[in-house]
């Protein structure tokens, strides 16, 4: 797009948050034109409904050190205004090559912004968004995953509470504390102290699945836990270890004061985790809508591993504009996922690649290790690593990762879902050394 276009106009950007400094270069009257920018719709609007009025309309490059944030989404809406997404690295380099000291200001970066893009213009990219659909799906995404994370602090949290004052309140579930039901009995009963008042019924609702029994010197033999007996409400219609436990446990702790502040603490975490479970229900409402509306939901919905939050993650890092990534190794370098090979004289090193956007990293780490549940392949290859080179499990899941991306890219390009009858098939005309090991490892 770049390459194709003659620019009225070269503008570098530093964002802030109240205020930006803006460099603009007119090539026509080869002056530079500092200038400060509030932070503000009109502010913005006036500025750039200015620039198209100058320069009748015709497009003004403009660049950016951030690929998100509120100008970012305010100069989207500007069609004269074509934006370049600046790597924060990059600018960094440059800033070191023109002022070895390192001096730093919003002006100056405003400015080395500016004249980075006005030099390299014709080798840079100009940012494309992608369409409506695509972009929703990548923002539900990104804060599904936050409000999930969030969640993990929260039930840390509250199993640490519950260690504390009510240890027997674990026995009821699993390492998912977040189960509504559970969440429902912790805001009635709080403490150890409370639960003799608390029904069967209620103490028995927690779904099995979530359950984690007690020990199995605990655990009749036979106990079952029917319909009947749970509607029924009594004690004595089924005799659950869970409940009887509860029912003649020892408190851990006496002292009214930690008991006072555990309840109180205790309250505060289950609401907040109760919100982010519903919270996290309707972002998957809504990404389930959209996945069905995209055209390439089928191709990343066919990935083993990509289930209902992984597919839509996926879709998001590869987007919809296919001329984004060229090759395979474009996705591999910008998620981070490749390695950074350094080599100097003699002196050669591989390490891993810190620069990147985490998200992206770590979507498709996530997937990479959720794949080995569904692909034969990629969990013979990930045993390959750990037990034949002694790959640590993070550099096993990244390497798998790697091979994943150039899957991924090759169906993406092509416009076809993932087969994996068809890799294997692949593998065995290459006589990959992996099908070996597949066969004597079974």
């Amino acid at each position: 797009m770049s390459d194709k276009l003659i620019f009225a106009a070269f503008v570098g950007i530093d964002w802030a948050d109240r205020e930006h400094a803006v460099h603009l270069y007119d090539p026509g009257l080869q002056r530079p034109e500092p200038r400060i920018l509030e932070q503000s719709p009109e502010a913005i609007d006036a500025w750039a409904e200015n620039l198209r009025r100058r320069f009748y309309g015709k497009p003004v490059a403009v660049a950016l050190e951030q690929s998100r944030g509120p100008l970012v989404y305010a100069l989207m809406k500007y069609p004269h205004l074509v934006l370049f997404l600046i790597n924060p690295k990059q600018l960094a380099s440059y800033r070191t090559a023109v002022a070895p000291s390192g001096a730093k200001n919003d002006p100056n970066d405003a400015r080395l912004l500016c004249e980075f893009l006005f030099k390299h213009q014709p080798r840079l990219r100009a940012w494309k968004p992608d369409d409506v659909t695509t972009r929703t799906i990548r923002v539900l995404a990104e804060d599904r995953r936050n409000a999930v994370g969030e969640r993990t602090g929260l039930t840390n949290h509250l199993r640490q509470k519950l260690n504390e004052c009510f240890p027997q309140a674990l026995k009821l579930v699993g390492a998912a504390l977040h189960v509504p039901s559970f969440l429902k009995l912790l805001a009635k009963y709080p403490t150890l102290k409370t639960t003799p008042g608390a029904s069967p019924v209620t103490l028995i609702s927690i779904p099995p699945r979530a359950l984690q029994t007690l020990d199995d010197g605990d655990q009749p033999r036979g106990a079952k836990h029917t319909t009947a007996a749970v509607a029924s409400g009594k004690d004595r219609d089924f005799a659950d270890p869970r409940i009887q436990a509860l029912r003649q446990a020892v408190p851990q702790v006496t002292d009214a004061a930690l008991l006072i502040a555990s309840r109180i603490a205790i309250g505060k975490l289950v609401a907040q985790i109760a919100a982010l479970n519903e919270a996290i229900n309707e972002y998957d409402r809504e990404l389930d809508q959209l996945m069905q509306e995209h055209p390439d939901a089928k191709l990343f919905q066919s990935l083993p591993g990509a289930g209902r939050a992984l597919a839509p993650r996926l879709l998001a890092a590869m987007g919809a504009d296919r001329e984004r990534f060229a090759t395979a190794a474009d996705v591999q370098q910008a998620s981070g996922i490749a390695p950074v090979t350094t080599q100097s004289g003699k002196s050669h090193s591989v390490r891993r690649r810190r620069a990147c956007p985490r998200f992206l990293k770590q979507t498709f780490q996530e997937f990479a290790e959720h794949s080995l549940k569904g692909s034969s392949w990629a969990r013979a290859y990930y045993q390959l690593l750990r037990k034949q080179r002694n790959a640590r499990h993070h550099a096993a899941v990244r390497s798998l990762a790697f091979k994943w991306i150039r899957i991924i890219h090759r169906c993406w390009k092509d416009r076809a879902p993932y087969n994996e009858q068809q890799y294997l098939a692949r593998l065995r005309q290459t006589n990959s050394p992996l099908l070996a090991y597949m066969a004597i490892n079974g």
